[in-house]
């Protein structure tokens, strides 16, 4: 089911790219773009990851900090972040059960066989931990731009 705007934000640990535990509940106090997306290193995610890596400080600015999640390990993330110098925080759900959580799985048949895809979704959480904005099945292009026009219109 999908999660709605105005409720708490499902609390999670996850290891990033350097095998660090990221808390979400340690993040009280900023906003948190958590955004999932299909797989390291593919046209759409390379875009969407690099779009919101350079806009990282204009973020940073209104006290936001962007999260990346996928199924991939953490060694994965690694070499996609030093590939492309990406500025934002990935965190590996290896797993799916955040993915769950947050409902962004979904089934695909690829090649007549099926199995589970992510969703391409962006959730922002408010400094309190509550959700400000679910955004399911979002495009890569431009969107880091409209998640950061957004984050500017909170309050």
């Amino acid at each position: 089911m999908p999660l709605q705007v105005g409720t708490e934000a499902p609390q999670f640990e996850l290891a990033d790219a350097d095998m660090q535990m990221f808390s979400l509940n340690g993040q009280r106090g900023k906003n948190v773009v958590l955004y999932f997306y299909p797989k390291d290193d593919t046209p759409g995610c390379t875009m969407e990851a690099n779009e919101f890596s350079d806009h990282i400080d204009e973020f940073a600015r209104h006290d936001t900090i962007v999260v990346g999640v996928s199924r991939d390990d953490c060694i994965s993330h690694a070499s996609f972040r030093d590939k492309y110098g990406l500025s934002v925080q990935l965190l590996s759900d290896t797993d799916g059960r955040i993915c769950k959580k947050y409902g962004v799985l979904y089934e695909k048949e690829v090649d007549g066989q099926k199995k589970l895809s992510i969703q391409r979704s962006t959730f922002i959480i408010g400094k309190e931990g509550q959700l400000r904005h679910v955004l399911y099945g979002v495009h890569a292009h431009g969107h880091a731009h409209e998640i950061l026009k957004l984050i500017k219109e909170m309050k």
